[in-house]
Formats: structure tokens, sequence, C-alpha cells
């Protein structure tokens, strides 16, 4: 149970303030767009999107040891927060 309290507070975490939900905060100021459309439509993309993930890091994970991807994926957040200081 301990994992899975991770993940959620992790992907919770990382999602608040994202252009993902900044995309459905705009989304849901439209007056003739209905707010449980919206709802429903974002947490299918996420879910959608969260599948994707899972089915791909299964696959990778066969192949590459969780430890080198986890270096990966650190490296590859800290050359994007680079990259996003250095070009704004």
């Amino acid at each position: 149970m301990k994992a899975y309290l991770l993940v959620f507070a992790s992907v919770f975490l990382a999602e608040l303030g994202d252009k993902t939900q900044l995309a459905t905060l705009v989304f849901a100021t439209n007056p003739a767009v209905c707010k449980l459309g919206v709802f429903v439509a974002a947490a299918g993309a996420l879910v959608a999107s969260t599948a994707v993930a899972v089915l791909l890091g299964a696959t990778a994970g066969r192949w590459v040891a969780p430890g080198h991807l986890r270096i990966v994926a650190g490296l590859a957040f800290v050359v994007i927060g680079l990259w996003i200081l250095v070009n704004r």
C-alpha cells in the first residue's frame, strides 16, 4: 500500500500547476461548457496517458534495470528544468 500512496502523492504533486491542469482550468472557465464534462474528459485523458506510461514502463522494465530508468528520468527532468531556465 505504501508504494501506491507514494505513486498517488507523486503524481498529484507533479500535476499541481502543470500545463494540463491549467488547460483544464481554462476549459472550465467557459460558461457554455458543462463542468462535469470537462472533469470527465480531463480525467479520461489522464487515465489514458497513465495507461500508456504503465505499459511503456512495464515493457522498458523487462530490458532496463529500474535503477537505470530512475537515473535517466532524473537526468531528463534536470535537463528540461535547465532548458526552461535558460530559455525564458
